[in-house]
């Protein structure tokens, strides 16, 4: 067999048995040879299938007569000499007959084909127009579609490299198509730093398993300095027949709805803060403290570092009018950081004072009343931060890279200003952060300068106070006397407890001791008040119950005053005290070998009630014998019973003899706790031991 018939023959040779998958396939592209006369040496099975003849019946026949209408035949066969004769191709429509008499468009392609020994044969591919058609809609549709798309589309071959990059793909890749196509993704993007990307896409390779959704946070080349988010969508291409052509993926630009929920969890955790801020900041009136609350708020939600510092010219409330200076002193109320870092060692020690001129960031922040941000700190920022050039190498050391100083304003004033770091976090402060530290600062400021005001007045009411009461009672003839007088434990309040001392005629001596119901400077000046009225009436020699009736009326005459009072009149000469109460705790009576009493007196009604008559009871008290006087913020507590309370004090004063300075510690130490939130006055008066030949004898025990 010639070459050209061994190709010729090979031409209509049926191919291997396999399933149709390709376009080829899906077109059924029939292909017949033609000689140079027009007969039909070749006739493919699709042939069959578009013209209806078989190739028995179509082999050695004239092809114009067999599949052309008479009146298209001249013109067909002047075509096919033509293309013949040129060697040109062709291509076009014509109604072809069916064997079955009906007549259909085919599209056809023709070329003339030239053997070995130079003979020409005419090879005409043809297709069912309507078919084509279809094809090339579907096609178009697909490219517009790929093309055209809101959303990235691309598509990878097996090894995952890019085959096709639509628009979008290409603008939110930030690289061109081109400079994509046949690179994979991680060569093509390298900023996505999502290893696993690849390893999904070989997943869904693999098994045919779709992944949709899949959110991923990047940076793309023309955008290195932001993140950019996507939701990315995986699947497997496959042809007809089932055979994996690629991966296909889809990718929407969801940045802007990144953003926003990130806006918005940061807006949620900045209110969160703030709420905190409202439920720790100010929990006491402790000027340290309340400052320490507002810097442990700010770590690390807002920085690393946190100080807060006070004019100190606030806490001496000499206020400046002046505006502006070039210098301010302050005092450190609190250092608060993240985790141990020498950055603490580079400001001021809570409790330090310390003068900065103008160019410090703090100074300049009290004085323009507007917070100093230092977005990224130099060198020379960190000088105008640490204390001194040590401090600025250590804050360097630590890493601390912005800085923000917020003013603390309350009620219109400048009263310090709170100063943040950022060193572990990287993200530098913004304006978002200054917007929320001016919040937290004022809300702070407030609960500051509450916590200041009330340390000025808490100072002013105890100064006071402690000036009313007798500085030091010596002992009078015939006692010995021991007192003490304990403010509040708790910050919260100055009370109105006192005691006195007063000597009277005839070696008499007078023991009040009293509480006005109340607390701060009102309560102290009340008492200050009931104190001179007490003393003024003792020097009528009146009797108890008539010096709380006098007493009585006086409170009554202070406005809103309640007060409880125990008055006592010890006569040395004889051994008798006289002791009346208006609402006050009994005294404890204790004598030597006995087991301490706490008296039964008619109780009285507080000083201030009116019109309740008082009554005196009366005493014979022996040598050794000794009086307790004390005002409830010894015994009342608000976890326990006062009469257990009560119990417990009589039992320390059961104890073995001890110097009544000792006793006054002992109940002090064993009563009182540091967040009491009374304060207390206590005086006990003891008589001295009998000496040998001294004519005062024990007396009756009990009351008379």
């Amino acid at each position: 067999m010639s070459t050209t018939d061994a190709f010729l023959a090979g031409l209509g040779r049926p191919g291997a048995a396999s399933a149709p998958n390709g376009l080829l396939d899906v077109l059924s592209l029939a292909a017949v040879v033609l000689d140079d006369s027009g007969r039909i040496v070749f006739w493919s099975p699709q042939a069959e299938e578009l013209f209806g003849y078989t190739a028995q019946e179509a082999l050695g026949a004239f092809a114009g007569r067999l599949l052309v209408d008479e009146q298209h035949l001249e013109a067909v066969i002047e075509l096919f000499a033509r293309v013949m004769q040129s060697g040109q191709r062709w291509a076009g429509s014509f109604p072809v007959l069916h064997r079955d008499g009906s007549t259909r468009l085919v599209e056809f392609r023709n070329m003339r084909l030239q053997d070995a020994r130079g003979d020409y044969y005419a090879l005409g591919m043809a297709t069912d127009q309507a078919t084509l058609q279809r094809v090339e809609r579907d096609l178009a549709l697909s490219m517009r579609l790929v093309s055209q798309s809101p959303i990235g589309l691309g598509v990878m071959d097996t090894e995952l490299r890019y085959v096709l990059v639509n628009p979008v793909l290409a603008r939110i890749d930030g690289l061109a198509a081109a400079e994509q196509i046949g690179r994979t993704v991680t060569e093509a993007l390298p900023f996505v730093n999502e290893d696993s990307i690849e390893s999904d896409m070989r997943r869904v390779l693999a098994t045919g398993i779709p992944l949709l959704d899949r959110f991923v946070v990047g940076r793309t080349p023309d955008g290195a300095d932001q993140d950019h988010a996507w939701s990315v969508s995986f699947y497997r291409l496959e042809d007809a027949g089932g055979q994996v052509l690629g991966l296909a993926t889809s990718v929407v630009d969801v940045t802007e709805q990144h953003r926003a929920a990130a806006d918005a969890a940061r807006a949620r955790r900045r209110l969160a803060l703030v709420a905190d801020a409202s439920v720790r900041v100010g929990t006491t009136l402790d000027l340290e403290q309340t400052a320490r609350e507002l810097a442990e708020v700010c770590v690390p939600q807002m920085a690393d570092v946190t100080t807060v510092d006070v004019l100190d010219s606030i806490l001496d409330d000499h206020r400046n009018s002046a505006g502006a200076v070039d210098a301010a002193r302050f005092r450190a109320l609190a250092v608060v950081a993240t985790h141990p870092t020498v950055a603490t060692q580079a400001v001021d020690p809570t409790g330090d004072y310390a003068q900065y001129d103008a160019s410090r960031l703090i100074t300049q922040c009290v004085n323009t009343r507007r917070p100093v941000l230092k977005v990224d700190v130099t060198g020379q920022d960190l000088r105008h931060v640490a204390r001194d050039d040590n401090g600025a190498a250590l804050l360097a050391e630590a890493g601390v890279h912005s800085y923000l100083a917020i003013p603390l304003i309350a009620r219109g004033e400048v009263i310090g200003a709170m100063g943040l770091m950022r060193a572990g976090n990287p993200r530098p402060f913004d304006d978002d952060d200054v917007v929320l530290a001016g919040e937290l600062a004022a809300r702070a400021a407030v609960c500051i300068d509450n916590a200041r005001l009330f340390q000025s007045q808490r100072h002013a009411a105890l100064t006071l106070q402690r000036s009313l009461l007798p500085q030091r009672p010596a002992d009078q003839p015939g006692l010995r006397i021991a007192h003490r007088y304990q403010p509040a434990g708790a910050t919260s309040e100055i009370g109105g407890d006192w005691f006195d001392v007063i000597p009277l005629t005839d070696d008499k001596t007078a023991l009040v001791i009293g509480d006005v119901m109340g607390s701060g400077i009102d309560a102290a000046a009340t008492m200050g008040q009931l104190r001179t009225a007490t003393r003024t009436l003792t020097q009528l020699d009146l009797e108890p119950a008539h010096v709380l009736h006098y007493l009585d009326r006086a409170t009554a005459g202070i406005e809103h005053t309640i007060a409880t009072c125990a008055y006592a009149v010890f006569n040395p000469h004889t051994g008798r005290c006289d002791i009346s109460l208006a609402g006050h705790l009994p005294p404890i009576l204790m004598r030597p070998g006995r087991i301490p009493e706490l008296l039964d007196l008619p109780t009285g009604a507080p000083l201030g009630v009116g019109g309740v008559p008082f009554s005196t009871t009366r005493l014979d008290l022996a040598p050794g014998d000794q009086l307790v006087l004390y005002t409830d913020g010894l015994v009342e507590t608000r976890d326990q019973a006062i009469d257990d309370r009560l119990d417990l004090l009589m039992s320390l004063l059961a104890g073995p003899h001890r110097d009544l300075e000792e006793t006054c510690d002992l109940l002090l130490r064993a009563l009182r706790r540091p967040g009491d939130h009374d304060d207390v006055a206590l005086l006990i008066a003891r008589l001295p031991a009998a000496e040998p030949g001294d004519p005062q004898t024990s007396g009756s025990p009990g009351a008379g």
